[in-house]
């Protein structure tokens, strides 16, 4: 870990990625940033006629992060109108690189954090 994390400077990087959010059909914009190795990258949600390839905002942000060279990650921002969890399919996609990762949820003025092991206590692993 990098040291204390910036939420402030997730939250804006979380926030100006929702502003590009497609989401036409759930009408429901969602930007997420994730800290990794010391480094920001945001995502947002990217919807589709053909709903299973739409992708979410949280792994959006992780793919950018590993197409960096960048798979430890520090923190998860999730923000939206309210604040929502990631989903369970992200939730899976992040304890991959660290089941412990701190994630806030943020929607207006409300911020929530909790640990992805309190929102996925037991992720599915092949090995165990």
């Amino acid at each position: 870990m990098s040291g204390a994390i910036d939420w402030e400077a997730l939250v804006d990087a979380a926030e100006r990625a929702r502003g590009n959010a497609h989401a036409p059909y759930s009408s429901f914009p969602v930007g997420a940033a994730i800290l990794a190795q010391g480094r920001v990258f945001a995502g947002c949600n990217v919807e589709n006629a053909s709903f299973p390839v739409g992708i979410c905002a949280e792994r959006a942000a992780l793919a950018a992060a590993i197409a960096a060279g960048c798979p430890r990650i520090e923190a998860v921002v999730v923000a939206a109108e309210r604040p929502v969890a990631p989903c369970g399919m992200c939730r899976q996609a992040l304890a991959e690189f660290d089941p412990e990762v701190p994630i806030m949820m943020c929607g207006g003025s409300k911020r929530e954090v909790a640990s992805l092991r309190d929102l996925l206590p037991s992720p599915f692993s092949p090995t165990d």
